[in-house]
């Protein structure tokens, strides 16, 4: 969950200064972490408005901001086959006009008053964000709460936006080599959990959209009973509150209308490593490892998510971290190397190491590497620095992020659309110290296993100079 960027960067702070002020700075961050948790469990309110919606305010004043994001629940793992997509087409048709506001209005207003906005879906969720000075919150809401049921979604604005999205995807994954290696390793990796598709959707299923299609998902999900406001920033919450009953208090559904209810779709035991072979044109090869583990949502042991992250900091959480030290520096195996995971998706998920390997060197080699490392996790401790480190950077991490009040919103919205309690957030570095390398290395026995492992390897093609593969960013975890 947390950026790797500030952990990373305060890595390089640890490594820079003496150990014996290593302690220090692990005492003075973990004392203004507990005043943040303290001000956060004070400023933050939850309130309910008649019509169902959910909003949570968090008072921060320290700038004249505020950040207001709507988030529904739904997102790609809603969906099903033939309408994989489908959340994000409706995303990119949100600012296609209302009655009152036609298409181009929205964003138009927006800018007109010094604010900036924006919307992205992910797997979980869609979300709407505007950033503006505080005194410009209404303005947020009367747009925002217009399009909650007022969409348009006229047939001819959709013909043309499907033609955009299709064109993403295109760009974002059929042309860009690492992308479209890892869709097809979660592809592979699940069956019935519906990560196996991807929040861009598949292109058979972009073709065979319908404005119709629409429509229907915008009328069922589109709800202030399966929408969550979250605001922070320099306001007072009962103000928020009485302002959001005047803008969103009136927007109405149909009585009879129920959000629908997904039934489970729990993935079967894997009984065996999978792997997938990708070939495409690209410059150099690229690995990727997946191992299906738990995650906080439905997690049957509470500290083994926790222990999870612990485990990615110790082989990926800045230079000192073990894929940085042994598999680039010392042995020049990877040119790079990288782990990572999430605890708070709303389906089981993957554990992820990944990485290109050095000049002179091949996939298989890496492969070898990785697995290695992931092996001396199953059989040794991790040493009491190596925690200490991680311990370090999260809390870090955590401060630092904090004084981004749109990171606060982000969080707090992303936990309570993936089934969660915005309060997690607040208990995540009490987790976070409780690890102890005991639970590393069970952990790692127990989900780092052949029987758990997907495997997919990027083969390069020969590139064509007049068609190179794309170097647009990734759509990772949320697709705009």
């Amino acid at each position: 969950m947390k950026t790797k960027l500030l952990a990373s960067i305060f890595a390089l702070l640890i490594i820079a200064t003496a150990p014996m002020l290593v302690p220090a700075l692990i005492s003075s961050a973990q004392a203004r972490d507990g005043e943040s948790a303290q001000a956060s469990a004070t400023t933050t309110h939850e309130f309910r408005l008649d019509n169902g919606l959910k909003l949570i305010v968090r008072e921060d004043h320290r700038a004249p901001v505020v950040v207001s994001q709507v988030w529904y629940k739904v997102g790609g793992s809603y969906e099903h086959s033939g309408i994989t997509g489908i959340s994000h087409a409706l995303e990119h048709m949100m600012f296609k006009g209302t009655k009152k506001h036609p298409p181009g209005t929205f964003s138009r207003i927006i800018a007109e008053h010094g604010g900036r906005e924006n919307a992205f879906t992910g797997r979980d969720y869609t979300a709407y964000f505007q950033q503006l000075e505080a005194s410009r919150l209404p303005i947020s809401f009367e747009l925002e709460a217009d399009r909650m049921r007022g969409l348009l979604l006229p047939p001819e604005e959709f013909a043309r936006e499907i033609e955009v999205i299709k064109e993403e995807r295109r760009l974002r994954t059929d042309d860009n080599p690492q992308a479209i290696t890892y869709e097809q390793l979660y592809a592979t990796a699940f069956n019935a959990n519906p990560y196996h598709n991807p929040i861009i959707g598949w292109m058979n299923d972009l073709e065979h959209m319908t404005a119709g299609d629409l429509r229907k998902w915008y009328d069922d999900w589109y709800v202030p009973d399966n929408a969550t406001l979250v605001v922070v920033g320099d306001v007072n919450a009962s103000e928020v509150y009485s302002l959001a009953k005047r803008h969103y208090g009136s927007v109405k559904k149909d009585k009879k209308h129920q959000v629908p209810q997904l039934k489970p779709r729990t993935e079967p035991t894997q009984i065996g490593e999978r792997r997938v072979t990708v070939r495409a044109p690209a410059r150099v090869p690229y690995l990727m490892l997946g191992y299906k583990v738990p995650v906080v949502r439905g997690a049957e042991v509470d500290w083994e998510p926790y222990a999870l992250e612990v485990l990615s900091g110790v082989l990926d959480g800045g230079d000192s971290a073990r894929f940085s030290k042994h598999l680039v520096r010392e042995e020049g195996i990877a040119a790079n190397a990288s782990a990572s995971y999430s605890p708070y998706s709303r389906h089981e998920d993957l554990l992820m190491l990944d990485g290109t390997p050095a000049q002179g060197h091949d996939a298989a080699e890496l492969e070898a590497a990785l697995r290695q490392q992931i092996a001396q996790l199953r059989d040794e401790l991790i040493t009491p620095a190596e925690l200490e480190r991680i311990k370090a950077q999260v809390v870090a991490s955590d401060i630092y992020q904090r004084d981004s009040v749109f990171y606060q919103a982000m969080l707090i919205g992303m936990l309570e659309t993936s089934g969660l309690d915005w309060r997690l957030a607040d208990e995540y570095l009490e987790h976070i110290k409780a690890v102890t390398p005991e639970q590393v290395r069970e952990v790692a026995r127990k989900y780092l296993t052949d029987d758990h492992l997907t495997v997919a390897v990027l083969e390069p093609l020969p590139i064509d100079p007049s068609n190179p593969p794309s170097a647009a960013p990734a759509g990772g975890a949320n697709v705009r």
